[in-house]
C-alpha cells in the first residue's frame, strides 16, 4: 500500500447544459455532489467575444448548427449568474466559469471568483489572457489543438506557482488512443507546473484514471443529467452514474501506488490499450484535432465590412474563433498592434485579418 498522494481535484463541467433554466442547474449541481465532483464549472457566454455571425454552420456533438445564434441565446444575466455561484457553494463545491473574452472575465473577477478556466481555443487569446494574469489568481489552462510553442507562449504569462496545465484533445469525442498521457510528466517537468487531464474521451474511467497514475492532480469531465439532453456537449458527457463510476476508480488509485494502479489498468483495458493512450510523450497536433487546428484557436477578423483607408479600432476588429467557414487572421498577440492602423483593401465582414491587408 502506498502512501496517500494529494487528492485529485475532480471538476464537472456543467458548461451551458443548464441552457438557462436555474432549476435544471441546481438539478445538475446537485446530481454533481452527489455524484463525487469537488467542483463545477460553467461557461459564461457571449456570443459576440466568440464568434462572428458570418461564422455559419458548425458540426458538433449536438448536430450542424449556427453557433452564433446557438451562443446567443445560452446568454445569461448577472443575477443568473450569482445564483449559479450561490448554488454551488451552498453544496460546498468550488465554482468555476469560464470567460471567452475581456468582458466575461470581468465580470467573474468583479464576482470574485478565485480561479480562473481558460479553454483550449482561448490559450492564445493573448488579450484575454493578460488580463486574466493581471487578476494573480490560479488558473486553470486546457492545452487542446496547440502546440507546444502555444503553450510556452501562454504560461509565459503567468506565475508558474499560478498554473495548471490540463492535456486536452478538442474533439467531440476525442479518441482514448490519441490522449498521449506520458505528456503530463513532460509537460510538469518542461513547465515546472501542476498537471492534469481536460477530458472528452466517451470512457467514464480509461482517460481519467490513467492521467492520475500518470500524475495529473485534476481531471475535469462535462458532466449531464442525460446524454439525450440537448446541450451543445451533453452527448459527450458522461451522467451521474458514470461520473460516480469515475470518482470511485479515482480514488481507488490514489490509494494505490502507480505501479500497482498501472498493472489493475492493464489487467481491465489490456496492455496493448493502455501503452496506445499512453503514447510516446511527445506533444503534437493529434489526426482529430489537425482539421481544427487555427480554426478553433483565435484570430484576429474584421467586425464588419472593412474598405481601403479604414482605420482598425475595438469597434471594426476583434480577437475571435475563425471555425471552418471563415479565413483566419494574424495572431492575436499582435492585436493591440494593429489598432491605429489604416487598411489598404478590402475585407469582408468576418473575414480574417492578415498583415497583407495592411502593407
Amino acid at each position: 500500500m502506498a502512501k496517500e498522494r494529494k487528492k485529485t481535484l475532480i471538476i464537472a463541467e456543467i458548461g451551458t447544459s443548464h441552457q438557462g433554466d436555474l432549476a435544471k442547474a441546481v438539478d445538475l449541481i446537485k446530481a454533481a455532489k452527489d455524484a463525487g465532483a469537488d467542483c463545477v464549472k460553467f461557461q459564461l457566454v457571449f456570443a459576440d467575444e466568440i464568434i462572428h455571425p458570418g461564422a455559419g454552420l458548425v458540426d458538433l456533438p449536438s448536430g450542424n448548427i449556427d453557433l452564433y445564434s446557438q451562443f446567443k441565446k445560452l446568454e445569461i444575466d448577472l443575477l443568473f449568474l450569482r445564483e449559479l455561484k450561490g448554488q454551488t457553494e451552498k453544496y460546498g463545491l468550488l465554482f468555476l466559469c469560464t470567460p471567452f473574452g475581456i468582458k466575461s472575465s470581468r465580470i467573474l473577477h468583479d464576482l470574485g471568483v478565485t480561479v480562473f478556466k481558460i479553454a483550449s481555443p482561448e490559450l492564445n487569446h493573448v488579450p484575454l489572457i493578460k488580463e486574466i494574469a493581471g487578476y494573480n489568481l490560479p488558473v486553470l489552462l486546457s492545452t487542446g489543438v496547440s502546440t507546444l510553442a502555444d503553450i510556452e507562449k501562454a504560461v509565459h504569462f503567468f506565475p508558474r506557482e499560478k498554473v495548471t496545465l490540463l492535456h486536452c484533445i478538442t474533439a467531440y469525442p476525442a479518441p482514448e488512443t490519441e490522449y498521449n498521457l506520458k505528456l503530463l510528466k513532460n509537460f510538469s517537468a518542461i513547465f515546472g507546473v501542476p498537471v492534469g487531464v481536460s477530458d472528452h474521451s466517451m470512457d467514464p474511467v480509461l482517460v481519467p484514471a490513467l492521467s492520475v497514475i500518470m500524475g495529473g492532480g485534476v481531471v475535469e469531465k462535462h458532466f449531464t443529467l442525460s446524454r439525450l439532453d440537448s446541450g451543445l456537449d451533453d452527448p459527450i458527457a458522461l451522467e451521474p452514474d458514470q461520473f460516480n463510476a469515475m470518482v470511485t476508480e479515482i480514488r481507488e488509485a490514489e490509494k494505490l501506488s502507480p505501479e500497482d494502479a498501472m498493472d489493475g489498468m492493464r489487467n481491465r483495458f489490456g496492455s496493448e490499450k493502455i501503452e496506445a493512450v499512453l503514447g510516446d510523450g511527445i506533444k503534437k497536433i493529434p489526426p482529430s484535432e489537425k482539421a481544427n487546428y487555427g480554426f478553433t484557436n483565435r484570430s484576429i477578423h474584421a467586425l464588419c465590412k472593412l474598405h481601403k483607408d479604414d482605420i482598425l479600432s475595438i469597434k471594426n476588429c476583434a480577437v475571435l474563433r475563425s471555425e471552418k467557414n471563415l479565413k483566419p487572421g494574424m495572431h492575436p498577440e499582435f492585436f493591440e498592434l494593429i489598432l491605429g492602423k489604416k487598411v489598404r483593401r478590402t475585407i469582408d465582414a468576418g473575414q480574417g485579418i492578415v498583415f497583407e491587408d495592411l502593407l
